[in-house]
């Protein structure tokens, strides 16, 4: 097999697994409900979660990331009485719009989940954290959410721009 062909097949065979991983989400998402499906449940649906936050009045915070190549972080929330309080989706602008200039970076990961990217500019003096989402149901709606931190890491500024990777022929 030419090197060509086995990047292609690669490729193809990358895609097929991304498309498989976002149907298993939605599959999983149907079949729990909130205030009913247990930690064992979002567990057998999900697998173990990403990380693990401790949220308010005794809940935790399970994520589930689905960066780099894909466009969603799933929060998970499981009250403590062990029951999924809460399922979210929170790459999107209404989230977005919580991140505050002066923010540390640990709390804007506890909102937006692990990121895509992390690149340090040094003599910007800036580091910057990628998230990528869709703002809309296609593939052409994929953008980039940066968030722009100072050295001590908090945040400076954000922007979303259309993902570079739709030019390049991702």
């Amino acid at each position: 097999m030419t090197p060509h062909l086995l990047r292609k097949s690669l490729v193809g065979l990358l895609l097929t697994l991304l498309l498989g991983l976002a149907a298993c989400d939605q599959q999983a998402i149907s079949e729990l409900e909130e205030g009913v499906s247990t930690e064992a449940d979002v567990r057998e649906k999900f697998g173990p979660p990403e990380a693990v936050w401790d949220g308010p009045d005794g809940a935790q915070v399970y994520e589930y990331n689905r960066q780099p190549a894909g466009y969603q972080n799933w929060q998970i929330t499981i009250g403590p009485d062990g029951k999924m309080a809460a399922l979210r989706q929170v790459l999107n602008p209404r989230t977005f719009a919580l991140v505050q200039p002066g923010m540390p970076m640990e709390d804007v990961r506890r909102l937006l989940g692990k990121p895509m990217k992390i690149t340090a500019y040094e003599l910007k003096r800036e580091v910057h954290y990628d998230w990528r989402w869709r703002d809309g149901p296609n593939e052409s709606d994929s953008q980039v959410f940066t968030v722009i931190f100072s050295p001590d890491l908090r945040v400076i500024s954000t922007m979303s721009v259309r993902d570079p990777d739709l030019d390049r022929g991702r």
